[in-house]
């Protein structure tokens, strides 16, 4: 019979084992360039007091408006991103976060020839930099730098594990580890950034008791 843990870890992959980035398309284990511009995009836009359903789904939508590129981002006019956020649940929000979109683009092409992976560099793979540099970005600040680093440790060796106050409370709640070194060891390496993502969905989705719920009765 699986231990009261396991249970839990089972039952939290198997209801949200699902990382975000997956869900707009961005292979961030990849670490390619359009893939790490996608997270950021996400990032900011997850950043807001906004459903993250909805940053989701305006992230696909501006990537399939092939704006793909930190480039291609700030060239669209004002109106275009505007129209676009605006379908796709930033009605609330679209006319500012289109102006952030384009300053956060502009300040990548500045500052990493629009490529987040030289932030990386220019933080020396330090996770602490790492952090400090995402929030000099227009858009991000401290939430969505983590909601940034917790689906970049798909790629991002260094961060592992990372997991913010958020994630470990959730954690404690629900049985786990408070520790992201313990929480880390439950699963294999690849597995993690889905395990974070769980963590992250099931306070979103109010499923924490029913989760343990239904652990408890796993064989």
């Amino acid at each position: 019979m699986a231990t009261d843990t396991e249970a839990v870890v089972v039952e939290l992959l198997d209801r949200h084992g699902r990382t975000f980035a997956d869900e707009i398309g961005a292979d961030v284990p990849a670490d390619t360039a359009e893939a790490m511009f996608a997270l950021t995009v996400f990032a900011l836009l997850a950043g807001a007091r906004i459903r993250t359903s909805a940053a989701v789904t305006a992230c696909r939508a501006l990537l399939d408006a092939g704006w793909t590129d930190a480039a291609s981002m700030a060239e669209a006019t004002w109106a275009e991103r505007t129209r676009v956020l605006n379908r796709n649940g930033y009605a609330r929000y679209d006319e500012s976060t289109s102006r952030q979109l384009e300053d956060a683009c502009r300040y990548l092409s500045d500052a990493y020839d629009g490529d987040i992976r030289g932030l990386r560099r220019a933080a020396d793979c330090s996770p602490d930099q790492e952090r400090a540099l995402l929030q000099r970005i227009k858009g991000i600040g401290p939430v969505g730098a983590d909601i940034f680093l917790r689906e970049a440790q798909a790629g991002w060796d260094e961060l592992v594990p990372y997991m913010d106050e958020r994630v470990r409370r959730t954690a404690g709640e629900l049985g786990l580890p408070s520790s992201a070194t313990q929480l880390a060891d439950l699963v294999d390496r690849e597995d993690l950034p889905r395990l974070v993502a769980a963590l992250v969905r099931v306070q979103q989705e109010h499923d924490v008791t029913d989760l343990r719920e239904s652990a408890s009765g796993r064989p």
